[in-house]
């Protein structure tokens, strides 16, 4: 079981990233996925995740900015990015919910 995540990066603030979580030995199509963040100093945050039907659900701090998706076809889920802000800074993390699994994170970082 292993989720891996990429896309990280140095952007400024206003700019877009675009992560992904390639998942293995899950049974993916059948899995809520979800993207948590974990700042320096602060406990790891739910950010948004996406049900096995694909409804999608986020947290205010990023609704608007923020689209989760995933493509059952490839065992991936997405995280877009737009009008990033310096409090976006964190490390990202993807978890998957059965079995719980969690990747080891990828570093977001904005500048202002």
């Amino acid at each position: 079981v292993q989720l891996v995540e990429s896309g990280g990066g140095l952007v400024q603030a206003g700019g877009s990233l675009r992560l992904s979580c390639a998942a293995s030995g899950i049974r993916f199509s059948s899995n809520t996925m979800a993207w948590y963040r974990q700042a320096p100093g602060n406990e790891r945050d739910l950010v948004a995740l996406i049900t096995n039907g694909g409804s999608p659900n986020y947290v205010d701090s990023v609704k608007g900015r923020f689209t989760i998706s995933r493509d059952n076809t490839k065992a991936t889920v997405y995280l877009q990015m737009n009008s990033l802000k310096p409090e976006d800074t964190a490390v990202y993390y993807c978890r998957a919910f059965a079995p719980d699994t969690w990747g080891k994170g990828t570093q977001v970082t904005v500048s202002s």
